[in-house]
């Protein structure tokens, strides 16, 4: 009996945290309902917001804000009367607005015109698509080149931006 018992107690056991394991490689809610509420909470102890591209917009802007260098050389390729955060809002990312500043400057487009073709909506243009279209009679292989020269500009701006420390 005392064996019978024994036998029937492991396998209990055996049964029950073999379940366990089971469920909560399954995604399962685990054995205990802790929730941990600090996962979302940035070093400053704000929460971040969850929409990410408003997020990353405001990201890339406070980081231009933050340093004075790429302020100021962002700031003179804009259009008369155009603020920074304005020009930037709508963008992806810094590259992608830093170089569409570039393809204005170089190729003499607006750049309000070149926003317009990169937010539009019917479809959004990649940059390369949106020169040709204000461009139509540029050479493919141009655009190309154009495209390619500054995406390398908007990159080698991002780093002398990163390179840039803060006086403390």
């Amino acid at each position: 009996m005392k064996k019978i018992l024994t036998l029937i107690f492991v396998s209990s056991s055996f049964l029950y945290l073999s379940t366990a394991a089971f469920a909560q490689g399954r995604g399962s809610i685990p054995a205990t309902s802790h929730v941990d509420h600090d996962r979302d909470v940035s070093h400053d102890g704000s929460h971040p917001k969850t929409e990410g591209h408003d997020h990353n917009e405001a990201h890339f802007e406070a980081r231009i804000e933050r340093n004075p260098q790429l302020k100021s050389k962002l700031e003179s390729m804009l259009p008369a009367g155009e603020d920074l955060k304005t020009a930037a809002s709508g963008f992806k990312n810094e590259g992608q607005f830093i170089a569409a500043l570039h393809v204005s400057k170089n190729l003499g487009i607006p750049f309000d015109q070149l926003k317009t073709k990169m937010m539009g909506s019917n479809p959004p243009l990649s940059l390369g698509q949106a020169i040709h279209a204000l461009k139509p009679t540029m050479p493919e292989k141009d655009v190309d080149k154009e495209t390619d020269k500054a995406e390398k500009e908007a990159k080698a701006d991002e780093s002398t931006k990163s390179a840039a420390k803060p006086v403390t």
